[in-house]
Formats: structure tokens, sequence, C-alpha cells
């Protein structure tokens, strides 16, 4: 019997790929065979990241939401089997609290961000008749107090995913993996900006709004990415899962 999940001679690319769930789902496709290609503002981890992975790894710097950028990213990359959709930002307050600059910004990098990195990768996944995996969120699917923006970026990344597999029902495939809160810089940042007088409060206060009573792991994320990246997921298309420790069954 063949080994199962593997990416062997495959070229993947994550975006934000170098730091929390970016950073393990390079690392678990690099380690399933595959040539991962690490997109990413922060050229530096990039690059260190890179240099540590196998199959010929390498990061390319991009800003997701200049459409120039994206444009001389992807002129450089001349096959694509798999597109991880992971960069995106978070901003807590309900709509009386959020302004407008700060909600077009959640829409630039999480939705148009998506947007224009999908479409260059579209030409080169259906020849490859590859797949894309979005990390939505949990945020996505239910709602979440003092989240107002990032619920309706979230939202958005899931009728993409379900939209994309509408019109490319065979040419590739596209399915969305909704995790609850999960343990990484991102939350690292979102303790320092708005809890830095009560940091270990607020984590017990994360891990226990899952019910499981603890908040995920990137690597967790990552291996559901692998499975869904992989051929064995093959009968997958247009699915949103969440990955939240009960939170969206309790």
């Amino acid at each position: 019997m063949s080994t199962p999940f593997r990416l062997d001679g495959r070229v993947a690319l994550v975006t934000g790929g170098a730091s929390g769930i970016g950073e393990q789902t390079s690392r678990v496709f690099a380690e399933a065979g595959a040539s991962v290609i690490i997109l990413d503002m922060n050229k530096a981890a990039g690059e260190a990241l890179a240099a540590q992975l196998p199959n010929n790894a390498r990061a390319i710097q991009c800003d997701i939401t200049d459409a120039a950028s994206v444009s001389a990213a992807f002129a450089t990359i001349e096959k694509l089997d798999v597109l991880v959709n992971n960069a995106g930002i978070g901003l807590v307050g309900n709509i009386e609290e959020t302004n407008l600059p700060d909600f077009q910004r959640l829409f630039r990098v999480n939705c148009e961000g998506l947007f224009l990195v999908t479409q260059a990768a579209v030409p080169l996944l259906i020849q490859s008749h590859g797949n894309i995996v979005n990390i939505g969120s949990v945020a996505g699917l239910i709602g979440v107090k003092r989240r107002f923006a990032y619920c309706a970026t979230k939202g958005a990344v899931v009728a993409m995913t379900r939209q994309l597999a509408v019109d490319y029902p065979t040419q590739f495939r596209v399915n969305c993996i909704a995790p609850g809160t999960v343990e990484t810089p991102f939350v690292e940042g979102y303790l320092d900006k708005y809890h830095s007088h009560e940091k270990e409060e607020m984590r017990a206060t994360l891990h226990a709004r899952q019910p499981i009573g603890r908040m995920g792991r990137p690597q967790e994320i990552a291996y559901l990415a692998l499975y869904l990246a992989s051929d064995e997921s093959g009968f997958m298309h247009g699915s949103v899962i969440p990955i939240d420790g009960g939170w969206t069954a309790a």
C-alpha cells in the first residue's frame, strides 16, 4: 500500500506562510514531499523558514493586497498544484466601535488579497488539476462577540469557497477550513494589543471558550490542510470544515 497524504512532486504556495498556521502548513507540506513557496510580507522570516525546508522550498516577499506585487510574484511561478490562502488579519469591535478605514483594511487583506492571489493562481491550478485550501474561521459560520468586521470577511471567504466550487466543478478543487481560536503569534498580538494588563486571564478565557477546554494548535490545522490538499480528499469540493474543539457544536 502507498503512504497516504503525500504531495511528492507537487508545488504548494502558502500565503502568510512564515508564521503561525501558515508556518506549520509550510512545514507539514514539505514533510509530505511538496516543494513549498512561502508567500509573506516578512522577507527575512520567509527566507529563514525556506532554508529549513527540503524539496527546494523558497520564499517570495509579497503584499497580497497589491495587484502589482501579486503579479510580480506569480511571474516567477511556472507550476502550481496547491494554493493555501492563509494570510489574514483580525479586528476587535462591534459595529459601533468599527471605523470605516479598519473595516476596509480587513476586507483588503482577508478578501481582496484572497481574490488577487486566487485569480492569479487559477490558470496554473486548471493546468495541474490542483486544489485550493482557504483558511476561514468559525467567525464565518457563527456570530462572535465584538468581531463585526472579522466575521464579515470570514463569511465572505466561506462564500467565495463555495462559489468557486460551482464555477469550477471539475477543473480544480477548493475547500475551506474554519478553525476556532488557535495558539499563534496572531493570538499573541491580540493579547498584547487589547489585554496587555490581563494576558493570562484572557488566555484562560480563550482556552475555555472551546468546549474541549483549550485553543487549537497550528499543526492540527496544518494536517487538516494536508488532507484537503492530498488525493485522499478527492471527493471533497466546496466543503467548509470546522476544526474548533466543539465550539460550533455547542
